[in-house]
């Protein structure tokens, strides 16, 4: 028996308690949600990432100045370019997000992001964590909010994954005991399981919705998972009008793709790792991640972004111009919905819907088969500008 090891990995399991009881306290201290209608201008920090990133950005930039022209001829909004979140710049400081930028991002109100590359055995680079991860963490950004719907086959699933706890908030902190042995941590507390919980059935109530289903391992997590279950149901007393279910993991990952039940869901609360799985799992049902987006919410700061990762392949081999920007436009919208301009997100999520899902009038292949990201968007605005918009797109959908 290695005792030394024994007391080390005491030592260091003791450091972790101290660090997550600390942020309890600041998760019971946290700020009121931000009122954007009472800010000019709001500010949006564009950020390209690396990889197709900086292409598809600068194509969902200019959709988004389209759609919000005049909020900023008349100073409503703001656009700023923050730059060096590329995987280079972060390997060159050993950090997931250098301090400078993210002082720069610190000065926006919300954030349209690009795909960043995450660093993997047999990468060039060295083990920094996940800048997404950083940034929910640094930004307490909670909320990981990501729509998918396929009116034909009556699909329309509002996801909420809790965005700062669960498995990823400890990725990079497990311990090799001995060479023998290894451990990760799973943390959820009370503050971050209801604060989640709770904008789930908010959205629910708002929208008219009527079921929220709770997802989670308890069965076999039991203390972890168990307590995202427990207090699940204990909020769920607060909103009698809406019925409350939950199902593990494992088996939802069945029932999405059962036509007779995957209907049946609507509003979807589940901590983090369950949560990346299932949302990639339902992105495929709209035509894969390069067409979903996603929005990370919190009280103060918001960062909305593609679902996918960073392709450096397509860049190495001159692809880039031909990346879909679909997924970046899609969190544009949900940005725009954000910031309280609701209907020109509905108008750019049903352009969306025309130009990629029906009349196809361009497809993006990735390659010179296909359009490229800037003809998309010029497609995009094209539709966008159609006063019959609305009848396009209801004539397919009913």
């Amino acid at each position: 028996m290695d005792y030394t090891a024994i007391e080390k990995a005491k030592e260091y399991f003791g450091q972790i308690v101290e660090e997550q009881l600390k942020r309890v306290e600041e998760l019971k201290n946290a700020q009121d949600w931000i009122d954007y209608s009472q800010l000019k201008p709001i500010i949006v920090g564009i950020i390209g990432g690396d990889g197709i990133g900086p292409h598809i950005a600068a194509e969902s930039r200019r959709v988004l100045e389209f759609i919000l022209q005049e909020e900023v001829k008349n100073g409503k909004v703001e656009f700023r370019d923050i730059e060096g979140l590329t995987i280079e710049n972060r390997a060159e400081q050993n950090k997931s997000i250098p301090d400078d930028i993210l002082e720069e991002i610190k000065k926006c109100h919300v954030i349209l992001k690009g795909p960043t590359t995450t660093p993997r055995r047999g990468d060039p680079w060295p083990n920094i964590e996940s800048c997404n991860v950083s940034m929910r963490r640094y930004l307490d950004l909670f909320a990981n909010v990501r729509p998918v719907k396929v009116p034909k086959e009556g699909i329309d699933w509002m996801f909420f994954r809790e965005n700062t706890e669960g498995a990823y908030i400890m990725g990079s902190k497990g311990i090799n005991v001995t060479d023998d042995l290894a451990f990760d941590f799973k943390v959820i507390t009370s503050q971050g399981a209801e604060r989640i919980i709770r904008l789930a059935f908010e959205y629910a109530k708002k929208n008219n919705i009527n079921k929220v289903t709770i997802v989670t391992k308890a069965n076999v997590i039991k203390t972890s998972d168990g307590k995202f279950l427990d207090i699940g149901y204990k909020i769920a007393k607060e909103y009698p009008g809406i019925e409350c279910d939950d199902w593990y993991i494992d088996i939802m990952t069945a029932k999405l793709v059962d036509p007779k039940r995957r209907t049946q869901f609507k509003v979807i609360v589940l901590p983090n790792l369950y949560g990346d799985i299932l949302t990639d799992e339902a992105a495929e049902f709209q035509g894969g991640v390069g067409t979903a987006g996603s929005a990370n919410i919190g009280k103060r700061y918001a960062m909305f972004e593609a679902i996918h990762g960073s392709a450096p392949r397509m860049v190495r081999e001159g692809r880039a111009q031909y990346a879909d920007p679909c997924s970046m436009i899609r969190a544009a919208a949900m940005l725009v919905n954000h910031i309280g301009y609701s209907k020109r997100a509905k108008n750019l999520e049903m352009a969306l819907d025309v130009c990629g899902n029906y009349e196809k009038k361009l497809v993006i292949t990735g390659r010179s088969t296909g359009a490229t990201g800037a003809e998309y968007a010029d497609y995009l605005m094209e539709t966008l500008q159609d006063p019959k918009l609305k009848e396009r797109w209801e004539s397919y959908t009913k």
